[in-house]
């Protein structure tokens, strides 16, 4: 019960096996590589392996529920809870995918927004005192709030939102792409911006919480982003390279004990951001 664990999602291939690859060289603890799929974990630990590092494997699919209240209850029994959560899993559709823009914000939203709430929703209660929470979000999110209507920009930027606030807020924008309305209502036309907007308020929303109901327990919840990274995601122009893309990632996960910031903030290049 006494061994540290750090829980990376998404992390068989990109920037999440390049976090769980630099957090088993710096983590003084267990590191999970966690995918949906059985197979391609195993492959990716394999492949660690063969690089002299340890990483340990579990099966997590963060858009089924049992899957996620399965893992969280084995983390609660195995370690007594989890001391660094990184929600790295997340999806973005391809510029030339012809997908209706409705399909692609119900797909997007409900992985990249909801799923990761969900986590969050089950594996904020075990996260250990002096823990940290990392959600990797994007530069795109305050990009795409800027292109929001002027109330949009308010209600996200205020420090009075609230979760059940935000969550009918990411709805609306699902909903009214069906109708092919989101314009008017003042949302811009991505579906990717758009839930990682709702991702980076939701950090800040959940922060606070933490700020409240926990104030001893010295936990530290940001959203960062990683950059433009090569990765079958973002495409083999990007900039950055996968290990580059980790950097702030792992380097919110690693705040020294008895750090009290950042905390419920925006960072990119291992800096707090405007939101």
């Amino acid at each position: 019960m006494s061994s540290r664990v750090a829980v990376v999602t998404g992390s068989n291939k990109g920037i999440g096996l390049a976090i769980v690859r630099d957090l088993c060289k710096k983590f003084p603890g267990v590191v999970y590589l966690t995918a949906r799929d059985v197979g391609r974990g195993g492959e990716a630990v394999a492949s660690l392996s063969s690089e002299g590092v340890t990483a340990m494997f579990h099966q997590l699919d963060i858009n089924d529920l049992s899957s996620i209240t399965a893992a969280a209850a084995y983390f609660k029994d195995k370690y007594g809870g989890v001391d660094v959560l990184v929600n790295n899993a997340g999806i973005a559709f391809k510029v030339a995918d012809d997908a209706p823009f409705a399909v692609q914000a119900d797909v997007t939203l409900k992985t990249n927004f909801f799923a990761t709430r969900d986590m969050l929703t089950h594996f904020l209660p075990i996260i250990k005192a002096g823990g940290r929470v990392v959600n990797v979000s994007s530069f795109v999110g305050v990009r795409t709030l800027n292109m929001c209507s002027a109330a949009l920009q308010q209600r996200f930027r205020s420090d009075d939102i609230t979760e059940d606030e935000l969550v009918t807020l990411m709805q609306q924008f699902v909903d009214k792409t069906k109708t092919a309305e989101h314009k008017q209502a003042g949302w811009p036309e991505t579906a990717y911006g758009v839930s990682k907007t709702g991702l980076t308020t939701l950090s800040m929303i959940l922060a606070r919480r933490l700020s409240k109901e926990r104030p001893n327990d010295g936990i530290l919840l940001n959203a960062c982003c990683p950059g433009w990274v090569r990765t079958d995601m973002a495409g083999p122009k990007a900039p950055k390279s996968p290990e580059e893309g980790a950097v702030t990632p792992v380097y919110l996960s690693l705040l020294p004990a008895g750090a009290t910031d950042p905390h419920g903030k925006f960072v990119s290049d291992k800096e707090v951001q405007v939101w």
